[in-house]
């Protein structure tokens, strides 16, 4: 990687990413559609681009292994990992609102719970309310009746546009939101118009993924009457969508070309429509 190539413009805007956290974005982007194994030496290579060092990854790959994200198989000398329970469980879900992550039809109505003891207010939150000063729960989605049993919910209208906007602003951090949409098109949009080389397609990939699924995990997905008018997540969404599928044949070749797990190559990328309606 040189000092003027694309993927270290990127990176001088993103900052390096964290070890463990960008393994697992490796994993639901390039390893999970094709097989979900994937050979330590392969891993290795992909991060060496981001000057991983081997001690530095293995100390990674022996954390996730741990805490559940990955399971290790030993054949021989060679290490090959795959999504281990907690891995499992969380990529389906996740995979859904990074590769689509448009807001669901809105039907007007807000969803209010005024009382909730902490499991069931961390079981709201799971299913995208927000938290209003005061510890009142808000919601826009959903039908009521498939809520958590036993929560009063209140179905409410505002009087005006201006007003759920307000309400929103309050229960969800829009505002943080909002910067990190606009931080991702600063670092990526000069990417739209430079030539990338098919060594980088991959790397550029996987970062771009990487700082997307950091943002869109924590946006609510609010409808568009909900948010800002100059809201910025629409724009970051398109240009994720456009470099995705610029950078996905090239990122495709080199996993042909190096991918490898117990089998040998790694099979073919699983039909899968992402950033497919971009």
């Amino acid at each position: 990687m040189t000092e003027s190539s694309p993927l270290a413009t990127a990176l001088a805007r993103t900052g390096a990413p964290r070890i463990a956290s960008f393994i697992v974005t490796v994993w639901g982007d390039a390893v999970a559609p094709r097989g979900g194994s994937l050979w330590l030496g392969s891993l290795q290579a992909i991060l060496d681009r981001f000057g991983c060092t081997p001690g530095q990854v293995r100390t990674a790959m022996s954390r996730l292994t741990e805490e559940g994200w990955l399971t290790r198989n030993r054949v021989g000398r060679l290490s090959f990992y795959r999504l281990g329970p907690r891995g499992a469980q969380a990529f389906g879900a996740a995979a859904a609102r990074i590769y689509a992550g448009r807001a669901p039809a809105w039907d007007g109505v807000l969803r209010l719970v005024l009382l909730a003891d902490p499991a069931m207010r961390e079981a709201l939150a799971a299913r995208g309310f927000g938290t209003l000063p005061g510890g009142a729960m808000l919601g826009v989605i959903g039908d009521p009746a498939e809520l958590p049993k036993g929560v009063p919910v209140l179905l409410a209208t505002a009087r005006e546009p201006e007003e759920v906007r307000l309400l929103a602003a309050r229960a969800w951090p829009l505002e943080a939101l909002s910067e990190g949409y606009v931080r991702f098109l600063d670092a990526f949009a000069p990417l739209r118009d430079t030539a990338v080389l098919a060594e980088d397609a991959l790397p550029l990939r996987l970062l771009l993924v990487h700082e997307w699924r950091r943002l869109v995990l924590r946006d609510p997905l609010l409808p568009a009457a909900l948010l800002p008018e100059d809201w910025p997540g629409a724009d970051a969404r398109a240009l994720a969508a456009a470099l995705y599928r610029r950078l996905a044949p090239a990122a495709e070749t080199w996993l042909d070309a190096e991918g490898r797990n117990e089998d040998g190559p790694l099979p073919p990328a699983a039909a899968a429509s992402r950033f497919a309606d971009g």
